[in-house]
């Protein structure tokens, strides 16, 4: 079973082991040498001080951009992001890793250029920073498996399971990105993609474009990112800067004030998916569904001697299957609707039922599953829903200071309710609502398409 990341003991709960070594040293806590200093509001009292909750596909998405955006506009910053296991601890970490921006009936989702072109980019900059890990990182806080991929290139193909599905599939294709495009090819074609695949209507839907990561170790070169450009802002005058890590629970938002290690925030950012509802001052205030999906780790074992080919492609049906290696394979995933479970912890039972579901669905277009493949684990994540809306099922931006009771002087910010999009949404929202942080407002960053979700918040509950 796939264990969750542990925890590591701390005398100092607030801080992370290397930062108790040494302000300078690499880690949870990057410091620049002190200088002057710029805030947002005012050129007096220092930098703009941001907490951000959550170290998943949003938290960190928030940091990068927190810091890249502060970095164009000559703004010092100092970002302090709080997650109880660290980074990749939630639902982001037990991700499958698909991404492209087409809903299951491969229609372009709303804004999906902007979101697909985002969220290459951080991918870019993740791969761009991992190499730089083995000079500087701490081994306690990265994955184990650092030889391993972060983006895998081989695609993600979808055959039809229907007549219906068929003609839905095949007029939405026409309709794809140029930088992501989709395919029709006939079942010669996709079984020399991937061998015994079983292809009912003699058409699949090859997006040759489409990648799948591995979540943690994507997050983890994202956090290692952000500390790079930390070091960099700092070697260019901005000592202000600074970045940290805090393996910390927060269960209640006026917590905060108490932690700041320079005075009260400045700006909070809640990105913490499922768990924001269970924030006190947050229950029952916000329009999110929650649902548990369970994810199985499949293997080949080592008498079959044949593996997936490294140009084979994921493949999508009614359960999907994301390649992480030529003898390694996730399949997911499981819902269960109002599920308040978060722990990524799976039973000996809920991983039999998990695959009692999931099996017969992936075996019936890739039956090698079930001939040479075994079960090695499963793991899984508390997804937060949002509400439909015209233009589909959008995540929920924008300041919730309204939302809250009693005046606060912080701005309270709500990033949630990405669903099982968040890695396709992560990265142009990211950059939204950092835009909108560091602006003080949002009506000239947030489309109002991802904040009218507020108004009728505010209706209900004042």
């Amino acid at each position: 079973m796939l264990a969750p990341s542990c925890f590591i003991q701390n005398p100092n709960p607030r801080f992370l082991p290397w930062e108790l070594r040494s302000p300078r040293s690499r880690g949870g806590c990057i410091r620049g040498t002190t200088s002057p200093v710029l805030r947002l509001s005012t050129l007096s009292q220092g930098p703009l001080r941001c907490a951000v909750l959550g170290a998943g596909f949003a938290g960190l998405s928030v940091a990068w951009h927190l810091l890249q955006h502060s970095s164009k506009e000559s703004q010092h910053i100092c970002i302090d992001i709080y997650d109880e296991v660290g980074i990749g601890g939630g639902a982001s970490g037990v991700s499958g890793g698909l991404l492209h921006p087409y809903s299951p009936k491969a229609k372009l989702l709303w804004r999906g250029a902007d979101c697909w072109k985002e969220s290459l980019n951080l991918l870019s900059i993740a791969e761009a920073a991992w190499p730089s890990r083995d000079s500087t990182s701490e081994t306690q806080e990265f994955d184990q498996e650092l030889d391993g991929f972060i983006v895998r290139r081989g695609g993600i193909l979808r055959p039809a399971m229907d007549l219906k599905n068929l003609n839905v599939l095949n007029d939405n294709a026409q309709n794809c990105l140029a930088s992501c495009r989709i395919e029709p090819v006939d079942k010669d074609t996709a079984q020399s993609l991937v061998p015994s695949l079983r292809v009912p209507f003699n058409t699949a839907f090859y997006m040759p474009n489409a990648v799948n990561i591995h979540p943690h170790r994507y997050l983890q070169a994202l956090f290692l990112a952000c500390e790079n450009l930390v070091k960099e802002m700092s070697s260019s005058g901005f000592g202000g800067t600074r970045l940290c890590l805090h393996k910390k629970s927060v269960n209640k938002l006026l917590e905060l004030q108490g932690l700041a290690p320079e005075g009260e925030y400045d700006a909070v950012i809640i990105c913490i998916g499922a768990k924001a509802d269970m924030l006190p001052e947050l229950s029952g205030r916000l329009p999110l569904r929650t649902c548990r999906g369970v994810i199985a780790h499949l293997q080949l074992p080592d008498n079959i001697g044949e593996e997936y080919s490294d140009h084979s492609p994921s493949i999508l049906s009614d359960a999907w299957l994301a390649i992480q290696g030529p003898r390694s394979m996730y399949m997911g995933s499981t819902w269960e609707w109002k599920s308040r479970n978060y722990h990524p912890y799976v039973s000996a039972e809920e991983a039999t039922n998990a695959l009692k579901e999931l099996l017969p669905k992936a075996s019936a277009i890739y039956p090698d599953i079930t001939k040479k493949w075994t079960f090695a684990g499963a793991r899984a994540g508390l997804r937060a829903m949002p509400p439909l809306t015209p233009h589909g099922s959008l995540p929920l931006l924008g300041c919730i200071n309204d939302l809250l009771d009693g005046n606060h002087t912080c701005k309270y910010w709500l990033f949630g309710g990405l669903g099982s999009r968040g890695l396709l949404y992560h990265g142009w929202l990211g950059k939204l609502i950092a835009q909108a942080v560091l602006l003080g407002n949002e009506e000239d960053v947030i489309p109002s398409q991802l904040t009218s979700w507020r108004r009728r918040s505010k209706s209900c509950y004042n």
